[in-house]
C-alpha cells in the first residue's frame, strides 16, 4: 500500500443558524437513575433508517438503563438544524460527523466531546490511522468513523455496453467520448442533481485535485488562500466540460438523492449512464430501482485524470461518516462510538448501505465487485482529500457549491467562481 497524504481539516468557521423545526435534542441522567440519550442521522427510508433503530435497541438491550431516542434529519437539513442545535446548547448527544472545517469550528467553539483517551482497543486496531486522522483536530480525537465513502462514477454497465463503450474512460478525452457515445444510444450520458449544489461542486471538486498540487491544496485548506493559478484552470476544465452537455437535461432543477426522478433514481431506472458521486450511492440507488433492490449492473471507475495539472495520478476525493458526542453527553455516548466501531456493527452497516465500512474485518465480508475497486482505490491513492465544502466549513465551502451552479448555470463564469471562493474566505 502506498503511503498517502490525507487533506482532513482546516481553520474553524463561524456558524450559521438556520431553523430548527421540530427537532428536539439532549438528553442526560433520569430521575430513576437511567440514561436517556438522542442520536440524529440522515438516513430516512429503508434498510439505512433500520440499522440505526435497531442498532440503537441491540446497544440498550446490551446496557440496562441506557436508551437511545433515534432521530431522523434529512440530508440537505442536517448542516443547519444542527449547527442551531449546538448553538442553543440543547444539541443531541450524537449526531453524524464528516469532519474538516465543520468539524474543527465545533472544536473551536468547546460544543464536541474528546473522546481521545476513551476508544476501544478494537477501534485502534481494526480501524487504520490513515481513517481516524479525518476526525482529529490536532492530536485529539473528537469522532468515531463508520464508513469511509471515497467518489467516482457509478456507471451501468448495461448502457455501457449499448452504447459501445467498451473500456471505462481514464481521461477527460475518453470521457467526453464517451458521453458522446451515451447521446447516440439516446440516453442521458451523465446525471447530476444540481438542485442541491453540493452534487455539481463535486465536479469542480474532482477538477482542482486534478489541477493542483498536493501541497496547493493543503496550503488553501490551511489559509483559505484560493490565489494559485490551478483553482482557475479547474474552473476553466470544468467550464469546457460543460459545454459539451454531458450532464441530463434540467440537471439545475433535479435532486440528488429523493425520488426516481433524482439524479441516483436515473441510474437506478437506466435512464442515465454515469454519476459523479461518493460510495454511499449504491444504497440510494437501490433504494429507487423499480424492485428496490441493489442495480445488478451498477459499476465504477475512478475519476479521469485531466492532462496538464499538478495533482498526482491516482489521487481521490472523498470523506468519511463519522459519529461525535456532544460534549455534554454522558459517558455512555463514548460506549456507543466504540460499539459502532466493532465489526459486528461495521458488518451489519454494510449489508444496510451497501457502503464500504471502516473497520477492516469487516470489510472482509465486502463482495461486490464496485466496493472491492473503491476500496483498493482508495489504499492506493497518493493522496487523498475530504470534499472541499467540508474542510473549507460551512461559509466557504457554501459560497463554493454556490459559485459552481451559477458558473454551471450561465450566470458567471471561471474567474467569478474563484473570486467568489476568495470573497468568502475574507470575511473569515
Amino acid at each position: 500500500m502506498i503511503a498517502k497524504r490525507t487533506l482532513a481539516a482546516a481553520a474553524a468557521i463561524t456558524a450559521v443558524a438556520l431553523a430548527l423545526a421540530g427537532c428536539s435534542a439532549g438528553g442526560g441522567e433520569t430521575e430513576d437513575g437511567d440514561v436517556e440519550m438522542t442520536l440524529w442521522h440522515n438516513s430516512t427510508t429503508g434498510p439505512g433508517k433500520e440499522f440505526w433503530d435497531q442498532t440503537a435497541a441491540a446497544f440498550s438491550e446490551e446496557n440496562p438503563g441506557v436508551t437511545i431516542k433515534v432521530q431522523v434529519v434529512q440530508n440537505e437539513e442536517l448542516d443547519g438544524k444542527l449547527q442551531t442545535a449546538l448553538n442553543s446548547g440543547d444539541a443531541p448527544d450524537l449526531f453524524l460527523q464528516r469532519g474538516g472545517g465543520k468539524l474543527a469550528a465545533m472544536v473551536a467553539a468547546g460544543q464536541i466531546k474528546d473522546i481521545t483517551d476513551a476508544i476501544s482497543d478494537t477501534a485502534v486496531e481494526e480501524i487504520p490511522d490513515t481513517t481516524l486522522v479525518n476526525l482529529r483536530v490536532g492530536d485529539k480525537l473528537y469522532g468515531m468513523p463508520i464508513a469511509v465513502l471515497p467518489g467516482g462514477m457509478f456507471y451501468s454497465q448495461d448502457l455501457f455496453d449499448a452504447a459501445g463503450i467498451t473500456e471505462t474512460p481514464t481521461t477527460i478525452d475518453e470521457m467526453s467520448a464517451a458521453v458522446e457515445a451515451l447521446k447516440t444510444s439516446g440516453v442521458e450520458p451523465i446525471a447530476l442533481g444540481g438542485k442541491n449544489a453540493w452534487p455539481a461542486a463535486h465536479w469542480y471538486y474532482f477538477f482542482a485535485l486534478r489541477a493542483c498540487s498536493p501541497d496547493t491544496m493543503a496550503t488553501a485548506a490551511e489559509e483559505m488562500d484560493f490565489s494559485d493559478e490551478c483553482w482557475l484552470d479547474a474552473a476553466e476544465n470544468l467550464a469546457d466540460f460543460a459545454a459539451t452537455e454531458p450532464f441530463n437535461q434540467g440537471f439545475l432543477t433535479t435532486e440528488a438523492q429523493q425520488g426516481a426522478g433524482s439524479s441516483a433514481g436515473l441510474i437506478a431506472n437506466h435512464l442515465a449512464g454515469m454519476e459523479l458521486m461518493g460510495a454511499w450511492n449504491p444504497g440510494v440507488i437501490a433504494g429507487l430501482t423499480p424492485d428496490e433492490k441493489p442495480l445488478p449492473d451498477l459499476a465504477w471507475f475512478p475519476f479521469p485524470e485531466v492532462p496538464g495539472g499538478e495533482g498526482e495520478p491516482g489521487s481521490i476525493l472523498g470523506g468519511i461518516d463519522g459519529y461525535s458526542c456532544y460534549v455534554d453527553a454522558p459517558d455512555e455516548c463514548v460506549d456507543f462510538l466504540n460499539y459502532l466501531a466493532t465489526s459486528e456493527v461495521q458488518a451489519a452497516y454494510y449489508d444496510a448501505f451497501d457502503a464500504p465500512p471502516v473497520n477492516t474485518v469487516a470489510q472482509e465480508s465486502v463482495t461486490e465487485p464496485y466496493l472491492l475497486q473503491i476500496i483498493e482505490a482508495y489504499n492506493e491513492a497518493p493522496f487523498v482529500s475530504q470534499w472541499l465544502d467540508t474542510i473549507y466549513g460551512l461559509n466557504v465551502g457554501n459560497a463554493l457549491n454556490v459559485a459552481v451552479v451559477d458558473m454551471l448555470a450561465g450566470n458567471s463564469g471561471p474567474e467569478q467562481l474563484v473570486d467568489a471562493v476568495n470573497a468568502a474566505a475574507a470575511k473569515g
